[in-house]
């Protein structure tokens, strides 16, 4: 089961990815053929639940994108079970501690590396029979989320865990927990600071920093600071904010009629 995203990193290139939060297999379908490397569907905060990711997956299955999944918590169930499913990479909210990272991988590999329970039910069909177990383990992608100041704090130690393959940035709740406005693009001083150290703690591990933007602008600066996995915001944000700028431009240009 070739993982592109892997693939991608090893090119040293940067991911770009998409995030879904509408249980649409049709909606996926369309994002999944706009050249995106990845789509991730949004367990936590979308309106996603197992099914509604299964068919997303599904009607994603044709198209050269790598199919991820952020799970709502850090805890076995609903890990090994987004596995099972077919999920290639899990972006796993609110990791605080090396331990809570050590058991994101515990959850996540199977034996003898953690305690991921086998079947595979969906994602066995990515090999031959038997084979998906062989490769699982160094085929999928772990990221834990950073986004508290707790998980600052102790960056270092849950940079050194065995078995994640980066870090994702949740900027809204990050900038929260510092006690500012929740947003996306953040410019603050501080926080770009805390942005440099991770991508500088994260290469000297030959880990990938992943972040969350709101659109093309963010993403390219954020590529440009050094992030291997950007995220363009999810596809409500694309839908509305093209359909405010096709509304208003009908508006302006209609000379008052509409």
């Amino acid at each position: 089961m070739a993982n592109k995203v892997k693939e991608i990193w090893k090119s040293g290139k940067a991911v770009v990815n998409a995030w879904l939060a509408i249980p649409s297999g049709f909606s996926a379908e369309m994002i999944a053929q706009c050249g995106f490397d990845s789509v991730t569907v949004d367990m936590q905060h979308g309106v996603q639940d197992y099914l509604s990711m299964v068919q997303c997956f599904q009607a994603m299955d044709k198209h050269p994108v790598t199919p991820m999944v952020r799970v709502p918590w850090n805890e076995p169930g609903i890990i090994g079970k987004v596995l099972d499913g077919g999920a290639y990479g899990v972006i796993c909210p609110m990791v605080n501690t090396a331990q809570e990272a050590k058991n994101l991988v515990s959850y996540s590999k199977y034996p003898p590396q953690g305690v991921r329970s086998n079947g595979p039910i969906r994602a066995g069909m990515y090999g031959t029979a038997g084979s998906y177990q062989k490769t699982a383990n160094a085929d999928t992608i772990l990221l834990p989320m950073m986004e508290t100041r707790t998980a600052v704090e102790n960056m270092e130690a849950i940079l050194d865990v065995e078995g994640i393959d980066g870090v994702y940035i949740g900027p809204s709740d990050l900038g929260f927990s510092y006690g500012l406005e929740p947003k996306l693009d953040r410019t603050e001083p501080e926080i770009l600071a805390i942005y440099d150290k991770i991508i500088k703690e994260c290469a000297k591990r030959g880990l990938n920093p992943g972040i969350h933007c709101s659109g093309a602008e963010g993403a390219a600066r954020a590529i440009n600071m050094g992030f291997k996995l950007v995220t363009l915001s999810n596809e409500v944000g694309l839908m509305t904010t093209y359909a405010k700028m096709q509304v208003n431009a009908t508006r302006k240009d209609s000379g008052g009629k509409a």
